[in-house]
């Protein structure tokens, strides 16, 4: 029993870094799947999967609070899945993404 606490006391760190994330979507007929991850503090991700049958290519663009926007773009070919990152140089206080995606 003191064993099962001590390991849920080491797991709570974990569990207590999440911030609020916000993401916007523009797929213009491309077939793709994204999620936000929180990483870090200060560093942000976000995962794009392909489940069409054509390419398709993506620009992200990452927000948080005053720091500049940072950009990230990536090309899907079909099945394909692909994770993007960012680092900011602050802790982040709310993860703004703003996706648009087109077929290739």
């Amino acid at each position: 029993m003191k064993n099962c606490c001590l390991a849920l006391l080491a797991l709570m760190p974990l569990t207590a870094a999440a911030y609020p994330t916000e993401l916007e979507k523009q797929l213009n007929g491309a077939e793709v799947s994204a999620s936000i991850q929180d990483i870090d503090r200060n560093i942000g991700g976000l995962t794009l999967y392909n489940y069409g049958l054509a390419p398709a290519k993506c620009d992200a663009r990452f927000r948080n609070g005053p720091e500049a926007p940072r950009n990230r773009s990536a090309e899907l070919k079909p099945g394909e899945s692909v994770t993007l990152t960012v680092r900011f140089a602050r802790d982040i206080i709310k993860l703004r993404v703003d996706l648009t995606c087109e077929q290739s």
